[in-house]
């Protein structure tokens, strides 16, 4: 199991060793065993390596209703495999309960907390490596950030995806909700129809059924290396499940006893990768906000224009809900992720030279996976689309570039062309929906809503859900230095950048401006003179948003979208 020929990187950040023998071998650590005994543990559990299990689990979050279940398999193979576990949780918030409100704003900010606490206990307790269990959202970066920073073995075991419902005759989610809540504004549904939805759309534990963000960051956790096979896509209520986390409690072992850590996995290639699987399952614009801020965490090398290198070469072969009729499950019984990478790899557009937890490389860890639905799983000769779900854009609106999801619109070389309507954050641009205000033709800016000027960046789902609802969605643009959800779809634009809070020139357009998107040549552009944009930004005072709190602190040191929204580093200005 041994990896042959991997440079070493244990010498960059993060790798102030940890050895749970600090607390407790020695006379001097008599005071610590005494401690350890008061938990029940025997002088034979005290012996062995301590496994920090890391178990996002509330009760306010239905992705983890099953986490605690999880854990146990998880501790099961731990202890087959000669290790000690100890469960410990972190925060945790479900976008979808936090969506369209206040609450929003502490979302993407939790990822910073998730990453900092596993800190906290890892280095605090001293301990020799970690499972982490996430299920949504932003507590999957959360916890792959924390296992670069710390760099102690590690392997990611998710709760999984929901299924889907049922709902007249058709597979339903969370999205059909909120898509539903506009044809409810439209006068298409009435509120009745409404309820009838609501009580089939979420029909059992897991991550939202689409892909959505949470299901695609754990998809990506395979292409990274960091997850064994089968975690992006195995249903949450199936019992192969609960196998795949006694078979990572189990492989957690090996990691450790092998001293192969997380920057052993994933390099700049596994990050490649990521962002190859990411273009070709069309997965939630989020992924670039997580991927940047994993790579800083490993001290990896991030452009955001490589995402439209990658995603040239690479052909989109999912269309999963939102995009697409189908969910995760279908995928799954498609052949999972790894049947994706497979295809990927026959093509050379995946290096499977990289190594993964399963201890082997990529390519030998995919070589007997197959497609088991090609209705599902295309092949590359016959796409969806010959690029990749996500694309980065440029322009005079966008210096430091914005990003769409492609892979959702019918039209890959759309050109659209509109006037501004502006908004200063979500609230103002969701009530103009409510009152029958956007046309065909719009271009809604929704701006002041960016890590630092939201501050949080907020997720809006619920706008573009209602337009979708009322058949608006292809006909209407909106643009935000914030962020969209992974269950969004249309013209939608997120991550401006700069963000207005920042001075960025989002923060200078006027309603009526012109404003032109040209995907085909990657563009955002702002259609006025360069005298009239100088004369704005000397003219316009810019909005400030004081928080007290976490957010408050958040605002301080959160960088721009176009690197990850991730912290600062210690020192940087």
């Amino acid at each position: 199991m041994r990896f042959k020929g991997v440079e070493r990187l244990h010498a960059k950040k993060g790798d102030r060793r940890l050895n749970s023998d600090t607390i407790k071998k020695g006379i001097d650590r008599a005071p610590h065993r005494s401690l350890l005994k008061a938990l029940g543990l025997t002088d034979r559990e005290i012996a062995k390596p301590f496994i920090g299990v890391v178990n996002s689990f509330t009760e306010l979050v239905p992705g983890h209703m099953h986490l605690r279940q999880i854990a146990e398999a998880v501790k099961v193979g731990i202890r087959e495999n000669g290790g000690t576990p100890f469960e410990f949780s972190t925060v945790a918030v479900c976008d979808g309960l936090a969506m369209g409100h206040d609450g929003m704003h502490f979302s993407l900010a939790s990822r910073e907390l998730i990453a900092d606490s596993i800190e906290v206990m890892a280095k605090g307790h001293q301990l020799d490596a970690l499972v982490l269990i996430p299920s949504c959202d932003k507590i999957v970066p959360g916890m792959i950030m924390a296992a670069m920073r710390l760099n102690l073995p590690a392997i990611v075991v998710s709760g999984g995806p929901m299924l889907p419902g049922r709902f007249e005759g058709k597979a339903v989610s969370l999205s059909t909700v909120f898509e539903g809540v506009g044809k409810v504004h439209a006068k298409l549904e009435d509120e009745a129809w409404l309820a009838s939805l609501e009580m089939k759309a979420c029909p059992t534990a897991g991550s939202c059924a689409g892909m959505f963000t949470a299901n695609s960051m754990n998809c990506l956790t395979e292409a990274l290396g960091l997850a064994l096979p089968g975690n992006g896509t195995v249903p949450a209520v199936y019992s192969e499940r609960l196998v795949l986390a006694k078979e990572t409690g189990y492989q957690v072992m090996n990691l450790y006893r092998e001293n192969i850590r997380p920057r052993d996995i994933v390099t700049e290639k596994a990050i490649k990768n990521g962002i190859a699987l990411d273009m070709a399952l069309g997965c939630s614009t989020n992924t670039i906000l997580h991927l940047p801020a994993i790579a800083q965490e490993g001290d990896i090398a991030w452009n955001l224009a490589m995402v439209n290198d990658v995603s040239e070469r690479t052909p989109q072969v999912c269309k999963l809900s939102p995009a697409g009729a189908h969910h995760l499950s279908d995928l799954y019984e498609a052949g999972g992720v790894s049947a994706v990478l497979h295809q990927l790899l026959e093509a050379d557009r995946f290096d499977g030279e990289v190594m993964t937890v399963s201890g082997v490389t990529q390519a030998k860890r995919l070589r007997t996976a197959k497609v088991m639905d090609a209705s599902v799983i295309r092949p590359l000769t016959a796409p969806y689309s010959g690029r990749g779900g996500l694309k980065i854009l440029f322009g005079d609106l966008a210096p430091e570039g914005a990003v769409i999801k492609q892979g959702a619109l019918t039209d890959q070389g759309l050109v659209f062309e509109g006037k501004a309507k502006v908004f200063d954050g979500e609230v103002e641009v969701t009530r103009a929906i409510e009152n029958g205000e956007i046309q065909a033709g719009d271009v809604l800016v929704i701006r002041y809503e960016g890590p630092k000027g939201g501050p949080g960046m907020r997720e809006m789902l619920g706008p573009t859900s209602m337009l979708a609802g009322m058949g608006l969605d292809a006909s209407v643009a909106l643009l935000t230095d914030g962020r969209f959800s992974g269950a969004s779809r249309g013209l939608s634009i997120g991550h401006v950048s700069p963000e207005a809070a920042l001075g960025g020139p989002i923060a200078y357009v006027h309603p009526g401006d012109m404003i032109r998107i040209d995907l085909a040549k990657g563009r955002l552009d702002w259609l006025i003179s360069e005298e009239e944009k100088e004369q704005r930004r000397t003219q316009t005072k810019l909005k400030v948003t004081r928080r007290d709190g976490y957010l408050g602190r958040y605002a301080q040191i959160v960088q721009s979208a176009s690197r990850g929204a991730a912290f600062r580093s210690s020192g940087e200005a």
